[in-house]
């Protein structure tokens, strides 16, 4: 395989930029640029060694930096590695690269660092997946789910799965192959035991799926209710920032405003509102119906109300139009530093999360954290056991759930042992496709379209 070189570190101005090298030449090409001042050769170099010298373009300096080299096979690519920090400029990071492929070395493409991993058997697909999971981890729970995937977790929990599967496969091939030789009849109510606890760990990794998608994706959060009751002040409060204009005149929001705030491990992906009303003003009206749009589509609504003022027609419109739809609701009580003049005990009919907050002063946010949190966070979050698929993981992990569970209908219906066994085969190859061991070209093609270059 050719010598592949990347810049392994964002493209932009830092301490230091690293160039890396992999390959069976990969040392070779970095003696030919780099000149040790701490050793005499670069190619005698030790593995898990680094020497300190001068990046050079034939007989001109371009800077000086640190080599570190790694032996094949431990490395992280399995082959022979070269790692060259320079300064952490653009230019002269350019400059190291372009000396890489002048030497000897070609442009690595997306993920293909982890790829030759994948392919010398130092990780498992499930782990090469979990690469970029590290990267871009957002938060605890994300980071501690790639971290176990990346120690193997993941792998050997469908292993396990597969390897009892793949068992059974073996048994009712035999018995239903060799009628005439003295082989045991499988046990059904073993092999329904069997299917159950398979099941078992496909529908958790599906559950965990979608808590997970609320932690990476963040919640699609609706900000409503009648102009002026602070609608904009409770998302500039969340945000930390003012993003939202705030005047004392209704209507000022007129339009969808969308930003992005962190409330502990969570993302909310906030929409400003235009203030849900009965209007003449066709600008007006068309934010009404844009508003009214996000609230169809929101997973969470936050429906702000001013105890100031009394509840009117208006107020127990947007009420009974959310209750319609039946999203997730936190009815926000605003300006709880005024004297309030609503009756709090009506809307326990409307929503079981009530908070009262003051947005101007900044009053009741962790209130509301906590009501979020209470919604959206993983109920049986477990840091040590807890890992979320990606997409990919989970469209494998479906197909194997949905043929397990009709291998068990079949036997609980009775059918032949001929039926349940292309089921659970079924069941068998998808989660091999997860894991990696049965994966197509295509397959480990796409999962590393999505890396970064260098890594």
């Amino acid at each position: 395989m050719s010598n592949i070189c990347a810049v392994s570190t964002p493209l932009a101005e830092g301490g230091i930029s690293v160039i890396r090298i992999s390959g069976e030449n990969a040392v070779s090409v970095a003696a030919k640029i780099f000149k040790p001042l701490s050793c005499e050769s670069v190619e005698n170099m030790q593995g898990y060694t680094c020497a300190y010298g001068r990046i050079n373009d034939g007989e001109k300096v371009v800077d000086d930096g640190v080599l570190t080299v790694f032996r094949a096979p431990k490395s992280y690519t399995g082959e022979d590695v070269a790692e060259i920090s320079c300064h952490g400029g653009i230019f002269v990071t350019k400059q190291v690269l372009r000396l890489c492929l002048k030497n000897g070395a070609v442009l690595a493409n997306k993920g293909e660092f982890t790829k030759r991993a994948l392919l010398n058997g130092k990780m498992s697909l499930t782990q090469a997946e979990s690469i970029m999971d590290t990267i871009s981890a957002q938060g605890e729970y994300e980071l501690a789910s790639a971290n176990l995937t990346r120690e193997g977790r993941l792998f050997k929990k469908i292993s396990g799965v597969t390897k009892r599967l793949v068992k059974i496969l073996g048994e009712l091939a035999a018995w239903v192959d060799y009628p005439e030789e003295d082989l045991p009849e499988v046990e059904e109510e073993n092999l329904r035991t069997s299917l159950k606890e398979s099941i078992a760990v496909t529908e958790k990794i599906l559950r965990d799926y979608d808590n997970g998608m609320v932690l990476k994706r963040g919640v699609d959060t609706c900000i409503a209710g009648k102009p002026n009751v602070g609608k904009s002040t409770l998302m500039n409060m969340l945000l930390g920032y003012d993003r939202s204009i705030v005047t004392d005149v209704a209507g000022t929001t007129r339009d969808v405003i969308e930003e992005s705030a962190k409330i502990g491990e969570l993302t909310l992906k906030l929409s400003d509102t235009a203030g849900i009303h009965e209007t003449d003003d066709k600008v007006e009206k068309i934010g009404v119906e844009i508003a009214k749009k996000k609230l169809d589509n929101a997973m969470l609504i936050m429906e702000v109300f001013d105890t100031s003022r009394p509840l009117d027609d208006e107020d127990k419109e947007l009420l009974e139009y959310v209750k319609n739809i039946g999203r997730k609701t936190i009815i926000v009580l605003n300006k709880s530093d005024l004297e309030s003049r609503i009756d709090k005990g009506f809307f326990n009919s409307y929503s079981n999360s009530i908070v009262e907050i003051s947005a101007k002063n900044e009053e009741g946010k962790d209130s509301l954290q906590s009501e979020i949190e209470k919604m959206f966070s993983p109920e049986d979050y477990d840091a040590d056991s807890t890992i979320f698929a990606n997409e990919r993981q989970m469209n494998c992990a479906q197909t194997a759930d949905k043929y397990l569970k009709m291998a068990l209908e079949s036997l609980d219906m009775g059918e032949t042992l001929d039926a349940v066994t292309v089921m659970i085969d079924y069941a068998a190859n998808a989660l091999m496709e997860l894991t990696g061991e049965k994966a197509t070209e295509a397959v480990v093609d796409e999962v590393f379209s999505k890396f970064c270059v260098g890594k």
